[in-house]
């Protein structure tokens, strides 16, 4: 009961991470590790699952009390990006459908309800913490949940095309809106970094969310224009989803090269320690979404020379997730060994 009570908001960031390195991995020809990947994320998820459900029924007041913290409350939109990152998973490896409608609409739902729950609690409670308190990059995760509910529903939308303009109508709008709460949060946050102090502590992990919830609007685009010819509006809209989109992906590069000097800044000029904490795993997710984001981009705007950078990132992508997951299997083995 207790890892229950104490579940980190965001902890389904791992499932996250190892959807969409496990798609990264079999874009990238290694079938047998993009599979191996399907059984631990399916456990993964079943376990959080049960842990957020129990959670949800015997400590609502901590939910309560997580909702309205303004650094651990985004974190809650991390179950609408896993039930979708997980079902965008079980297409593109196991060729799976069925179950992957049941995540999307698991994820959409779950999108309204935390989405409006989170931004009203934000908007209405009292004694808001100033900007350099109340923001990381953690917000971006809302970005990225919008984003994955685009993705894959744009993935069904090629395989049930009765409904299929309907379907792709939806996603356009979801993409739209994942665009704008980007365009909104990362001003905020750019704000924060430039402007207001920064410390090693709060300089942590979710900041790969910069380049992350960036990557997943290039994905979100990049699988609209492949779609382009199932839907007359998409194929209107061509010429500016593929502006748009190398916009979002030159900025997601940008961020790549700051994010790893800040890191080495973080952990060897001001040696703060490396050691397990759950939001490793939102700078995982950010390496393996580049690599598939820029897989698509490639075919999007048929331009191959871009292939060379899915076939270096996905080694980055495969050791990130890899450290990840020996962190958190020394510290569970250490806090069962303590009891």
């Amino acid at each position: 009961m207790r890892a229950a009570a104490d579940l980190f908001p965001g902890y389904f960031a791992m499932v996250m991470a190892t959807g969409i390195t496990s798609i990264a991995a079999n874009l990238m020809g290694f079938p047998g590790i993009a599979w191996g990947l399907i059984y631990v994320n399916v456990i993964a998820f079943a376990v959080l699952s049960i842990l957020f459900i129990t959670r949800l029924i015997f400590f609502f007041d901590r939910i309560e009390k997580d909702l309205i913290n303004h650094l651990r409350g985004p974190g809650f939109l991390t179950i609408v990006a896993g039930c979708c990152v997980l079902g965008s998973q079980l297409i593109l490896v196991a060729e799976s459908f069925a179950p992957a409608v049941y995540f999307w609409i698991a994820g959409l739902v779950l999108w309204v309800i935390i989405t409006y729950s989170f931004f009203t609690a934000m908007t209405i409670r009292g004694g808001k913490p100033p900007l350099e308190k109340g923001i990381s990059g953690t917000w971006l995760i809302a970005t990225v949940a919008t984003q994955s509910v685009s993705v894959l529903g744009t993935l069904l939308a090629a395989h049930y095309r009765t409904y299929s303009h309907e379907f792709l109508f939806f996603t356009l709008c979801m993409f739209f809106t994942g665009c704008m709460l980007y365009l909104i949060l990362i001003t905020l946050i750019f704000y924060r970094f430039t402007f207001l102090e920064i410390t090693r502590e709060n300089l942590g992990p979710p900041y790969w969310i910069n380049m992350g919830a960036v990557a997943i609007t290039t994905l979100a685009a990049s699988r609209l224009i492949l779609a382009a010819d199932e839907f007359h509006l998409i194929k209107e809209l061509v010429p500016f989803l593929k502006g748009f989109t190398l916009f979002f992906w030159a900025a997601g590069s940008w961020w790549v090269p700051l994010l790893v000097i800040l890191g080495l800044w973080r952990h060897l000029y001001k040696k703060l320690p490396i050691k397990y904490d759950p939001q490793y795993w939102s700078m995982v997710f950010p390496l393996g979404m580049y690599t598939v984001c820029t897989f698509q981009l490639s075919k999007a705007l048929d331009f191959p020379s871009l292939m060379l950078i899915p076939q270096i990132f996905v080694y980055a992508a495969l050791a990130a997730w890899t450290l990840a997951f020996i962190g958190l299997i020394y510290t569970l083995v250490r806090s069962f060994s303590s009891e």
